[in-house]
């Protein structure tokens, strides 16, 4: 068929193009499946019989449910990112200490975004576009399975290659932390 007989066939049958959406379906998929996960996860530590009680328990803000909750998507989305990204040599999360001003204004429950720290070989665009796409859909399925509206920023990953590490430089250095060390959720 050639290129003007198939335009020809188009232009007779209606076709409806879909608005393009700033992430792909599969990573939209990939970000509903990790949030499940995580809600499965965060019910079996707390031994609960549903998730839907720790979406519950989730909008009040408990800590608990919090801390397994984003446990289990850390460590999903840096599997999520290390299979799609080779450079990827290991991956941690981390809790910034609350400020007065956070305490003050009662911030602390939720504890958004989600912190990761990821070393890869090299910092590349790409790696950086995959986390903020992810990022995004994450905050996009929270904000529809928890039922708030949609979070600023659900999860922060921040990058540091091999010479940050060697250097510790930046985030790197908190590799070599004696207060603050990230805890390891995945490593190649």
């Amino acid at each position: 068929m050639s290129v003007i007989s198939a335009v020809r066939q188009a232009s007779r049958t209606e076709v409806r193009v879909a608005e393009p959406r700033p992430e792909q379906p599969d990573v939209a998929r990939t970000a509903g499946v990790i949030l499940a996960q995580a809600m499965e996860f965060c019910a079996q530590k707390m031994q609960i019989d549903t998730p839907h009680v720790v979406v519950e328990r989730l909008r009040k803000g408990d800590s608990q449910a919090c801390e397994y909750c984003h446990y289990s998507v850390a460590k999903q989305v840096a599997a999520s990112m290390g299979a799609l990204d080779a450079n990827i040599k290991a991956a941690y999360i981390y809790d910034y200490d609350a400020t007065p001003e956070d305490l003050c204004f009662g911030e602390t429950g939720r504890g958004l975004p989600i912190h990761l720290l990821v070393w890869a070989e090299r910092k590349t665009a790409a790696l950086s576009a995959l986390a903020e796409t992810l990022g995004r859909a994450l905050a996009q399925n929270y904000a529809l399975m928890i039922g708030v509206p949609q979070p600023a920023h659900l999860l922060d990953v921040q990058v540091v290659d091999d010479a940050d590490v060697e250097r510790r430089l930046g985030h790197g250095a908190l590799l070599f932390s004696l207060y603050h060390r990230p805890v390891e959720v995945w490593r190649r």
